[in-house]
């Protein structure tokens, strides 16, 4: 905590409470990009309505607005005195006006005054680092469920059109084999006309 950080003159605490920070937006960055990556794909694999997409671009926008602010305000942070981040700029001028009249004891109280004010910055920056954290996670989450959901929908259309694909196979076959017995039929027809046909006219030679 940056209040402990006294006993050290130079701050590490605080150093140590920034770069925590400080990596916990590029991360939540990077999963932004992640999450941007996959919204532009999912109208390809599963259409949705104009609402739904307006919903999630919206979604992932004001989340990205966020990270942008806290990035902003992170980076403010490395100026002098923290800056609006983690209090009131303090200028020399107003340094010597705050310590004025005070003794080494009323210096000390007044500088862990400071340093807990911007404690609470912090601790205010990395709620609000977690909580935006959390929201990516769960639209991850979601949009994760809808490619399972999307995956599922294309191994069962994969499914459906072989096995569609088997039955207009068997038809064509059925249909072949019930006209080659249709063309046997007839030739046998044509045979036994012929005969009939030969037989009359041999009847009627024999008793002309």
């Amino acid at each position: 905590m940056i209040s402990e950080r006294s006993s050290f003159g130079t701050g590490p605490e605080a150093q140590r409470h920034s770069s925590a920070i400080r990596r916990k937006i590029t991360i939540l960055g990077t999963r932004l990009d992640s999450l941007q990556s996959l919204l532009t794909k999912l109208p390809a694999k599963q259409p949705l309505t104009e609402k739904e997409m307006n919903k999630r671009r919206d979604m992932l926008t004001n989340l990205r607005t966020k990270v942008t602010q806290m990035a902003s305000t992170l980076n403010m942070s490395n100026f002098a005195n923290r800056d609006s981040l983690l209090g009131p700029d303090i200028k020399p001028a107003d340094a010597m006006t705050r310590v004025s009249g005070l003794d080494n004891s009323g210096i000390v109280g007044l500088q862990r005054q400071i340093m807990r004010e911007q404690d609470e910055g912090l601790e205010k920056l990395e709620e609000t680092v977690i909580s935006t954290k959390h929201i990516a996670l769960a639209v991850n989450e979601e949009l994760d469920l809808h490619t399972r959901l999307i995956d599922d929908l294309d191994e069962h259309v994969e499914v459906t059109d072989s096995r569609l694909k088997r039955v207009q196979k068997n038809l064509a076959i059925l249909n072949k084999r019930t006209k080659g017995g249709c063309s046997c039929l007839c030739m046998l027809l044509s045979v036994i006309g012929i005969v009939v046909l030969v037989v009359a006219l041999w009847l009627i030679i024999k008793y002309l």
